[in-house]
């Protein structure tokens, strides 16, 4: 016990004061906008960025009369919006204005600069956090069943991320695909969830012909719904584990596969795109998005999102492949170990690209 003490304090007198007090000031700052991200995707979910996007500055009640929520909570809301310097607050007429430099930032009608999305990762995750911690002590993951509106917030990146620039940038990458898509092909979206970014190519090209997998039987439902709803007859999803196409597979079966941030979640993600490689045709293209990172944590040091990804990786996307007594291989696997396993599957030609505005992931451009 004396020597234990000893050491505390000689650590404590060889502490950098400044440096302390720095990190500590640092850790405030965490903690303000740790809790800033829950209210902001409180804000979202109810629609209150949007409301107060239209307004010219309201009070408390005339915000909650026009977005139709109770007022008491709504008050405490802008309180939390005031302290943290998101929307501006006039203490004499009580009232409370969104710049529209803000709203850019956490309102839907900017889909592409919605940061509010992005938010629900954190109280979505939090959600979990008794299940992780079980998992850090025992071992084993967190199945997807307990992620219960993982599909939905997926839904919504996707929808801002993925779907806009389907045709703008991301067909472009492989010169000549929107020509044979034009003429009709086949295509495997593999990992498709919801299927927007699936629906929004088969309403673009009528001519060929999708099909999407995904292992969970609510996304799928929800996608042939939306596949319907848009009259998409050359769509059809369908609920299958990608690990097991290596084998049930067909050869040359598909033009065009796709995977939009899919593969790093998969029990077997090396089997899954082996599955891939066997499937797809000769003259086809397999077209992956996934993490923009490294295999190596210090390489991620300056990354924009690099805590909210590693994250994420740890509290979803490790833990549900984990669940299934998989590899575990995570969101940050990195483009090193991604080449890797691209070109163990087969694949002898892998194009890395990147666009302008998409700071979260690389696009992999990988052909037979």
């Amino acid at each position: 016990m004396t020597g234990n003490a000893e050491t505390i304090a000689y650590n404590v007198t060889e502490t950098n004061q400044e440096v302390a007090d720095a990190f500590g000031d640092r850790m405030m700052d965490t903690l303000n906008s740790g809790a800033l991200a829950l209210m902001i995707s409180i804000g979202h979910r109810t629609g209150l960025f949007d409301t107060m996007a239209g307004m010219p500055p309201a009070t408390s009640i005339e915000i909650a009369e026009k977005a139709n929520l109770d007022e008491r909570y709504v008050r405490e809301w802008l309180g939390a919006m005031t302290v943290g310097n998101i929307v501006e607050n006039n203490a004499e007429r009580k009232t409370y204005y969104l710049p529209t430099e803000h709203a850019a930032s956490l309102c839907r009608q900017s889909p592409t600069d919605n940061i509010a999305v992005f938010a629900q990762y954190i109280p979505l995750l939090g959600s979990v956090e008794d299940d992780i911690v079980h998992c850090f002590r025992h071992g084993g993951g967190v199945p997807y069943e307990r992620f219960e509106r993982f599909h939905d917030v997926m839904a919504e990146d996707s929808g801002q991320s993925v779907v806009p620039a389907l045709e703008t940038h991301i067909l472009p990458l492989v010169p000549g695909l929107v020509e044979r898509l034009e003429r009709g092909i086949r295509v495997l979206d593999v990992g498709c969830g919801r299927g927007r970014a699936l629906n929004k190519l088969a309403k673009l090209f009528p001519r060929s012909r999708f099909t999407g997998y995904d292992i969970s039987e609510d996304a799928i439902r929800y996608a042939g719904q939306e596949a319907r709803a848009l009259g998409n007859d050359n769509a059809t999803f369908e609920v299958f584990d990608a690990s097991g196409l290596e084998h049930s597979g067909q050869p040359d079966q598909y033009d065009l596969i796709t995977t939009f941030d899919a593969v790093h979640d998969q029990k077997d993600p090396l089997a899954v795109l082996r599955g891939i490689r066997k499937t797809l045709a000769d003259d086809g293209v397999y077209l992956a998005q996934d993490i923009k990172g490294s295999s190596h944590h210090h390489s991620d040091r300056n990354h924009p999102i690099g805590p909210l990804l590693y994250t994420i990786s740890c509290m979803h996307c490790m833990t549900v492949s984990l669940a299934q007594d998989g590899e575990g291989l995570g969101a940050m696997w990195g483009k090193e170990k991604a080449l890797e396993y691209f070109h163990a599957a087969g694949f002898r030609s892998v194009d890395v690209h990147e666009l302008e505005h998409d700071f979260q992931n690389y696009w992999y451009v990988c052909r037979p």
